[in-house]
């Protein structure tokens, strides 16, 4: 079928090569789409780090507020108001410090997954560009070996893609 005849054979090619373009060009866009989330996945955890260090900084400062209040002591009242409002501040530094790393866990596992698939598409990708090549040789060759070899490619390419869509 495919090499019986040049006419026919040469449309039957560039069909499947057009429509390899197409795919590739899903599959690139969904690749970069996903790799732009990823980075962005990547910076929001990295504010959430940063918002998590600044809490435990003022919860170690109040700590520290807390312990020297004790040592020297004074007026027991109002030491022991400051020392009842670092406390409370304290807790709740920690509560909240506690709040912000589960997010900024959650962003970095939201990253890594978004770069797992980014490999899957670029691998798709990849695939899918030697498909379009091998294909395209069929042209300057006559031989069906290239498309026969490019579709394949390009098939698996496009399995590749799919699974990144799919997790």
């Amino acid at each position: 079928a495919w090499g019986s005849d040049g006419g026919s054979s040469d449309r039957k090619v560039g069909v499947a090569a057009g429509i390899i373009g197409i795919v590739l060009a899903v599959v690139t866009i969904a690749s970069h789409r996903e790799h732009t989330a990823a980075v962005i996945h990547k910076t929001e955890a990295n504010d959430q780090w940063a918002f998590y260090q600044a809490k435990k900084i003022r919860e170690t400062a109040l700590d520290v507020g807390v312990n020297v209040i004790e040592v020297l002591g004074g007026d027991a009242v109002k030491a022991q108001a400051a020392i009842t409002k670092m406390s409370a501040d304290r807790d709740r530094y920690i509560k909240e410090s506690a709040d912000i790393k589960k997010a900024a866990e959650e962003r970095g596992e939201e990253a890594e997954l978004a770069e797992r698939k980014a490999l899957r598409f670029e691998l798709g990708e990849g695939l899918l560009e030697l498909g379009l090549v091998m294909s395209s040789l069929y042209f300057l060759s006559k031989k069906i070996i290239f498309p026969a070899f490019g579709l394949t490619a390009a098939l698996v390419g496009a399995v590749l893609g799919r699974s990144g869509l799919l997790r």
